[in-house]
């Protein structure tokens, strides 16, 4: 963001002597003359969870209702199907309110809220918890999946990474469709409110146009887990060993760096109203949650 400053500039006129050498007659004259701050985005912890969410990998905030969803792998293997799985829930204060609100999942990362219903990448399947019941209320499995990661939802479509694989995909009315392919190490994924589709890939932040093809944005943040789309623009992109990016398509500001603490930033939530990060530390056990100032 940038802040504008203005100030008065004096400009000294000499009047034209007409036919005599009288004093000579000044004006003032006010300019006004804009300077460009650029302020640096920061983030300020506000608070973390118990060290007890077993290898946390990402977090949902659900604007409806204020709950915050955690996906917790359980085990040290994110791939193995040990039905050690849950999803908890936080209060926005950082305590637990249910450590196991949905138990019997294997390795869920990825979440996503339509019609009601929250989906949650599981391995090889799209999980499909009925909110109001507290319930699982579908599996649905993916031909071909290898390791299904990020999602995120769209005017009741979900769309959901496949980062071995390399694909993305989308799940409407009960069908899974492959939208796009060929994305070395695709994971985070974040939906603008028009549908546009952005992604972070092994190339960098990339984004979807109408006929399917991507574009990549910011070749510089590569690697990427969680993608926040604050709009004008601006992102907020995590990777896993521990960093946290301000980026545009231009530039990008390293705003968090836990890898001295070896904690690690995977698929990051946000509140957008009171503007706040959720990070899920992942072996640290435990959500924290920065302020972000831009």
């Amino acid at each position: 963001m940038k802040a504008i400053f203005k100030y008065s500039a004096l400009a000294l006129t000499a009047s034209t002597a007409l036919f005599s050498c009288g004093p000579q007659k000044t004006e003032e004259t006010v300019t006004e003359v804009e300077v460009m701050e650029t302020k640096t985005p920061t983030l300020t912890l506000l608070w973390e969870t118990p060290d007890s969410l077993m290898t946390n990998e990402s977090v949902l905030y659900d604007e409806s209702t204020g709950t915050i969803y955690v996906a917790n792998i359980e085990g040290q293997d994110p791939s193995e199907k040990d039905g050690k799985g849950s999803i908890a829930i936080i209060s926005k204060e950082g305590k637990i309110v249910n450590p196991a609100w949905i138990s019997g999942l294997n390795a869920p990362k990825g979440m996503a809220i339509a019609n009601g219903k929250l989906y949650v990448t599981d391995i090889d399947e799209l999980v499909e918890i009925d909110i109001a019941t507290s319930k699982v209320s579908n599996k649905w499995k993916v031909e071909g999946a290898q390791f299904l990661n990020d999602a995120a939802a769209h005017n009741g479509t979900v769309y959901f990474t496949d980062m071995k694989a390399g694909k993305v995909h989308s799940f409407a009315n009960g069908e899974i469709a492959t939208i796009s392919e060929g994305h070395e190490s695709i994971n985070g994924l974040a939906v603008g409110t028009d549908g546009t589709i952005y992604g972070l890939d092994a190339s960098g932040l990339k984004k979807w146009d109408a006929d399917g093809s991507a574009s990549v944005l910011n070749s510089t943040v590569t690697g990427g887990d969680g993608l926040i789309i604050l709009g004008d623009g601006n992102y907020i992109a995590s990777r896993w060993q521990g960093e946290i990016y301000f980026a545009n398509d231009s530039t990008q500001t390293l705003i968090l760096d836990t890898k001295g603490a070896e904690s690690n930033t995977a698929d990051i939530g946000y509140n957008a109203a009171e503007k706040i990060v959720y990070v899920p530390t992942f072996f640290k056990n435990k959500v924290a949650a920065y302020k972000l100032d831009y």
